[in-house]
C-alpha cells in the first residue's frame, strides 16, 4: 500500500477532511431556511434597502422601489421575518422594519472562510 493509499484510507477521501466545524444538521436546516428566504429577488432587495438604511425603516418608504402591489411586500415582509432577518413594529397605520444583527453576523460568519484556509490555496 502506498502512502496516498494510506492517506486515503485515514481521511475517508482524497482530500484534506472536513473541518469539525462544519455544519450540523440542525444548523444546515436553518441556515437554507434564511437562504430561501433570501432566495427570491424582491427579498433579497428589501433585505438590501431595510439593511443598508442604517435606521429602521417604514414600509410606506419600502412599497415605491417595487411594481408589485402592497399585500405582495407584505408578504415578501413576513417570510423575512419569519426567517429571523428582521424585526418590525407598528405604530398607527405603518409598520417599520430593521435588520436584525445577530442573523447577520450569523451569516457572515457562515459565509466566512478561516484566513488558514484562505492562505492555504
Amino acid at each position: 500500500m502506498s502512502k496516498q493509499d494510506v492517506s486515503i484510507s485515514r481521511s475517508g477521501g482524497c482530500c484534506t477532511p472536513i473541518s469539525v466545524a462544519a455544519l450540523d444538521e440542525a444548523t444546515a436546516s436553518e441556515g437554507a431556511a434564511v437562504f430561501k428566504a433570501l432566495s427570491d429577488p424582491i427579498r433579497l432587495r428589501l433585505m438590501s434597502i431595510i439593511a443598508s438604511a442604517g435606521a429602521e425603516v417604514c414600509v410606506c418608504d419600502i412599497t415605491p422601489h417595487f411594481n408589485v402591489s402592497g399585500p405582495t411586500i407584505s408578504h415578501h415582509l413576513r417570510v423575512l421575518r419569519e426567517a429571523g432577518l428582521v424585526d418590525c413594529e407598528r405604530r398607527g397605520t405603518w409598520v417599520y422594519y430593521w435588520p436584525l444583527p445577530d442573523r447577520q453576523q450569523w451569516i457572515s460568519t457562515l459565509l466566512s472562510v478561516p484566513e488558514t484556509t484562505a492562505l492555504a490555496r
